[in-house]
């Protein structure tokens, strides 16, 4: 048992699966020698070596290819995305190879690939260190998507999605990596990978999440609670396949659904959800799923990211607008 943040989680999760499977290899821009630039690679080079945790040129779209080369040869390699705006170089190879390659294959071929992307904002950075790329993965056939939430998730989620046989997108909230800690106990086995979860109960209305905005949801049902109402909170975590089970279950009991994501709302993953939501349980809903996400802008400057971002208030109004109908 042990207290550890997420990127340490991470870190762990890591250093297991490289122990258990000597094909496990890290490729990124720095994640040897300095360890990546959130630390979650720290220390691994140096237990390891230069030929399983490698230090790549600042060329994601050749990172990717080598990958998917490795893969074809029996390896399994972890990619690192250093931030997520830089993924786009590397769509390509993301979309036309690792993505098609087992259909392509007919079945022959599997590419056992990781590729890790810090996600979401909250920092306080630059332009295109802050993006929220994910409904662009889960719409492309041929890949899983994935985002963890808490230290626990990362640990056990990592080592899993490195463990399967398909590509695995591997989402990770940037702003959670030193922001707190869990307890973790390795001897305690995991859940499935490809799973929601409830992570509170309640009556009220349903809450959808995953990644950064599980966090604000939480403290949205927490204080939406000092006025007496009971917000059940879905931790999504598996984007593609979505696993619709809890949150059809919740919202037949609820009536009432809020999806929260930091991504633009337009087309983003809470469209398909409250689709989804809306086909299934019909004549259970007592009010339109409502969305709340980010605005349908370029993300902004750091000094007014806040103003962007979903928050609590803007959950609890989204709750308050739902209870209204």
């Amino acid at each position: 048992m042990s207290t550890v943040t997420l990127a340490k989680a991470l870190n762990l999760g890591l250093r297991r699966a490289m122990e258990e499977d000597p094909k496990v290899l890290v490729m990124g821009e720095d994640v040897g020698r300095l360890g990546g630039v959130f630390r979650i690679t720290d220390g691994l080079q140096k237990d390891f070596g230069e030929d399983r945790v490698i230090d790549t040129p600042l060329a994601e779209s050749g990172i990717v290819g080598t990958a998917v080369g490795l893969a074809l040869r029996g390896y399994r390699p972890v990619v690192e995305i250093q931030f997520d705006g830089f993924v786009y170089p590397a769509y390509d190879q993301i979309v036309c190879q690792v993505a098609k390659m087992h259909s392509r294959s007919r079945g022959r071929l599997r590419l056992p690939i990781v590729i890790r992307i810090p996600f979401g904002g909250g920092i306080g950075a630059v332009e295109h260190h802050s993006e929220s790329p994910e409904a662009q993965f889960a719409h492309t056939p041929g890949l899983k998507v994935v985002a963890c939430s808490n230290p626990v998730d990362g640990y056990w989620m990592l080592q899993q999605a490195i463990a399967h046989d398909d590509p695995v997108v591997f989402l990770e909230p940037k702003r959670q990596y030193h922001s707190g800690k869990a307890e973790l106990d390795a001897a305690v086995g995991p859940g499935p990978l490809f799973a929601s979860r409830v992570a509170r109960a309640g009556g009220d209305v349903t809450l959808l999440c995953y990644g950064p905005t599980v966090k604000t949801c939480l403290a949205a049902a927490d204080a939406a609670a000092t006025e007496g109402r009971s917000l059940e909170v879905i931790d999504l975590r598996t984007l593609s396949p979505l696993d619709m089970d809890p949150v059809l279950d919740s919202v037949r009991r609820t009536g009432r659904a809020v999806v929260v994501h930091e991504a633009h709302m337009n087309l983003g993953m809470g469209s398909e959800i409250a689709a989804r939501i809306t086909e299934k349980c019909f004549y259970s809903l007592e009010a339109p799923v409502l969305r709340v996400g980010g605005f349908d802008t370029p993300y902004p400057s750091a000094r007014i990211e806040h103003e962007w971002l979903p928050d609590v208030d803007r959950v609890l109004d989204a709750v308050d607008r739902v209870l209204g109908f």
